[in-house]
């Protein structure tokens, strides 16, 4: 029987959002007797290729831009005959579309991993019209696997869900706050519009404003860069109740995490959003906007809260809440972690790949 060779095609090996699980995720399909190899079509910051390399994938980075389609695509096809593929696998836009271009020119059968709430206009007409071309969609979420199904017309039979996360038993735990101690909030994400970080730091302004109070000192760590910077440290000037912190990027998300008592994730639009369930696995409350997969995962008034995404005014007032009692964050971050570590389970995760690598690939497994 011809070895399975599985060409994961993802848009670039920038650190955070859908490249960083690339290795837990191809770690399934090897386990499933696959041979895998990672090819991206651009670079970006290359944060995640060091783990790329250190799984063994391989990985082939295309030197090229975000915008050079016709060059990317012509990259990919040489490369995918080069190597020998027998299967396309794509993560996000760019990639799926190349994918469903190339692929079937090449006989591959191509599966497609969604992982994004909103679309651009563009690539969601393109999706819609080359969808029948997969073999398989695979949602990372339950809620984009109906957004799926709803915007590109994608059937039941050609459509499961693989979620994006695996809970980690061995992740640093989040302690409790202390009287006298400074109560650190933080979040994790790029300095970009579609986080709301903006959102978060007018509604600090708001409460210092109302005249709130908090019980102890308060500082909030947004760990990410892009291009908002300049705009959010100047925001940040103005919050009065908080000290802001714009420390970059972290390549440790467990050690920052781990050092929160309360984590935040003010968001305009996300897909899975691993980092709140990260923060959660981690033992932290999270109040967050209602957006993405969160509020399917949040037990509201038990695990954290969500609030419309940019509604300062309700942002501020769970805020307000929330600082008001650092004691009680920790028992709710507790249930969170319980919750998370069993929803989404290394076992599930893996039983979830299984079942896909059974569909799409004559091997055993």
């Amino acid at each position: 029987m011809k070895p399975v060779r599985i060409a994961y095609v993802i848009n670039s090996v920038e650190g955070g959002g859908a490249a960083l699980p690339v290795p837990a995720v191809t770690r399934v399909m090897r386990d499933a007797g696959a041979v895998v190899r990672v090819f991206a079509l651009t670079r970006r910051d290359g944060r995640a290729l060091p783990p790329m390399v250190e799984a063994g994938l391989n990985p082939l980075v295309r030197d090229g831009g975000t915008g050079d389609h016709w060059q990317a695509a012509r990259w990919l096809h040489a490369e995918l005959r080069k190597w020998g593929a027998t299967h396309l696998w794509t993560s996000l836009s760019r990639a799926t579309i190349l994918g469903l271009l190339i692929g079937p020119r090449l006989g591959l059968p191509v599966v497609c991993w969604q992982h994004a709430a909103f679309l651009k206009p563009w690539n969601r007409r393109l999706m819609r019209l080359l969808q029948s071309r997969a073999l398989l969609w695979v949602g990372d979420s339950a809620l984009v696997t109906t957004l799926t199904r709803q915007r590109l017309g994608v059937t039941p039979d050609r459509l499961t869900t693989w979620p994006i996360f695996a809970a980690n038993p061995d992740q640093p735990t989040a302690q409790p706050w202390q009287t006298g101690e400074t109560l650190r909030l933080g979040s994790l994400g790029r300095l970009h519009p579609v986080k709301g970080y903006d959102v978060l730091l007018m509604a600090l302004v708001a409460l210092h404003r109302q005249g709130f109070r908090p019980p102890c000192p308060i500082s909030l760590t947004l760990a990410g860069e892009g291009d908002e910077r300049a705009r959010l440290a100047a925001l940040a000037a103005d919050v009065g109740i908080a000290d802001v912190i714009l420390p970059g990027y972290t390549d440790r998300p467990d050690r920052f995490l781990a050092d929160l008592h309360l984590y935040l994730q003010p968001s305009r639009s996300e897909g899975f959003c691993i980092a709140a369930h990260e923060a959660m696995a981690a033992g932290l409350p999270v109040l967050a906007s209602a957006v993405g997969e969160i509020p399917h995962s949040i037990m509201e008034g038990a695990t954290g809260h969500t609030v419309p995404p940019g509604d300062v005014a309700t942002l501020a007032t769970q805020l307000a809440k929330l600082l008001s009692n650092p004691g009680g964050l920790h028992a709710m971050g507790m249930a969170a972690r319980t919750l998370i570590q069993d929803q989404f389970s290394q076992t599930r995760f893996r039983e979830a790949g299984t079942a896909i690598m059974r569909r799409i690939a004559p091997i055993s497994v």
